[in-house]
C-alpha cells in the first residue's frame, strides 16, 4: 500500500489523522469534528476536515480495518458453570 504523503499541508500528520479518525470512528459530522478540534485549540474549518476525509479517509479506514481483530469460531460465554463436589461426594452446580 502506498505511504500517505502529508506534504504541502499546514497541519502536522497527527492532527490530520486524528481529525479523520474522529470522523470515521464516531460517525460525526464535519462540523462536529471542527468543534472538537476547536475545544483543543485548533482553528480548522469543517471544509478542511471534509477535504482531509476525502483525500486520506479511504487509506486510514483500510488501515483501521486491517488492525481490527478477525472473527473466530470460538464462542466466549459470559457465565461459566462448573460442577463442585460437596463434602458428601455429590455434585452440585456452582455459578461463577
Amino acid at each position: 500500500m502506498p505511504e500517505i504523503s502529508y506534504r504541502r499541508h499546514r497541519f502536522p500528520p497527527t492532527i490530520i489523522q486524528h481529525a479523520v479518525w474522529l470522523y470515521l470512528r464516531f460517525t460525526l459530522s464535519y462540523r462536529d469534528v471542527e468543534e472538537l478540534l476547536a475545544e483543543r485549540g485548533l482553528d480548522i474549518s469543517y471544509e478542511t476536515v471534509r477535504c482531509w476525509v476525502l483525500k486520506f479517509g479511504p487509506v486510514i479506514a483500510r488501515r483501521l480495518r486491517r488492525r481490527r481483530p478477525r472473527p473466530s469460531n470460538r464462542w466466549h460465554p459470559t457465565r461459566v458453570r462448573r460442577e463442585r463436589t460437596t463434602s458428601n461426594g455429590s455434585a452440585e452446580l456452582h455459578r461463577r
